[in-house]
């Protein structure tokens, strides 16, 4: 049993065992932590206060590679591979929400974290706000990027899309860049068709976290693209449930709520996570004071 320890820009080689908290400042980390039952991988990078990035459907750590430059100078940046993606090998159980967002929670508590922010794209959007739903007490401040609070969120052409994922569709995307990057690092590469039959029966059940959505009371920070998959007007339904958009802050801000939103322009749901103004929205709600003036 054994951990990896490597130095910036090092090339990870696989670990056994959780290193409890982060490494020192200036290295980087990747293992493996048996959580649920399931051997799951992480990565640290960085310094700072721990910052959870959960990445999208069919993706992996390596999904954030653009953005950690910028979040690893002031963050200390762990970046996980949720069940059946990456070099996390799937388990004989559903692809839920709810129980991918225990699996951040064990990890968590296993590294000895007892309070994190937390950074999620897409499905892992989903995950995260999950973590910020069932374990209050563990996020402190929550980033959702591109995904909606309930299913009916996105668009229609979105939805028809996720209902006909299934195996056959995965033998179809094989070559593709995502297929290609699973192929590389996945424990079993394998159960690519399997990945996309279990994704597609998470994202055919529907959803509908408004009202515990409505009851958090920790820092949130929505994220769209413009010509994002999500509805505008789901955007602007989910941050009134966390209190934005009601009512003028007034000349001195003091009518804001501590909830924020973030439309950039120019991009679309696919190219959010590469471009440099997520992390020009992210860092400074991460690091200034929540709430309004006062």
């Amino acid at each position: 049993m054994r951990e990896a320890v490597v130095g910036a820009g090092a090339t990870p080689t696989t670990g056994e065992t959780a290193q409890r908290g982060p490494p020192q400042a200036g290295w980087a980390a990747v293992s493996y932590a048996e959580v649920n039952g399931l051997r799951i991988w992480y990565e640290w990078h960085g310094a700072g206060r721990p910052l959870v990035l959960l990445h999208g459907g069919f993706g992996s750590t390596e999904m954030f590679a653009p953005l950690l430059p910028a979040l690893t100078e002031r963050r200390n940046v762990l970046a996980v591979d949720l069940q059946g993606h990456g070099r996390t090998a799937d388990v004989d159980r559903p692809l839920r929400y709810e129980s991918l967002a225990d699996d951040v929670a064990a990890l968590t508590a296993q590294l000895g974290l007892t309070e994190v922010d937390v950074l999620g794209y897409s499905l892992g959007g989903g995950v995260a706000l999950r973590t910020a739903i069932q374990y209050p007490g563990l996020v402190n401040r929550l980033v959702v990027v591109s995904a909606p609070c309930r299913r009916q969120g996105w668009y229609p052409e979105t939805l028809a899309a996720m209902a006909r994922q299934d195996e056959a569709v995965g033998e179809r995307m094989r070559g593709t860049p995502a297929h290609r990057r699973y192929h590389r690092v996945a424990p079993r590469p394998a159960d690519w068709p399997r990945l996309w039959a279990k994704s597609g029966e998470l994202l055919r059940r529907d959803y509908d976290w408004s009202a515990e959505v409505a009851a958090l009371v920790l820092p949130i920070l929505l994220v769209f693209a413009d010509a994002d998959s999500v509805t505008t007007a789901h955007m602007a339904e989910f941050f009134g449930l966390l209190g934005g958009g009601h009512r003028d802050a007034g000349w001195d801000g003091t009518g804001r709520s501590a909830a924020r939103l973030a439309v950039l322009p120019g991009l679309t749901h696919y190219d959010i996570l590469s471009s440099p103004a997520l992390p020009a929205a992210v860092l400074p709600f991460l690091t200034h004071p929540a709430g309004p003036p006062g």
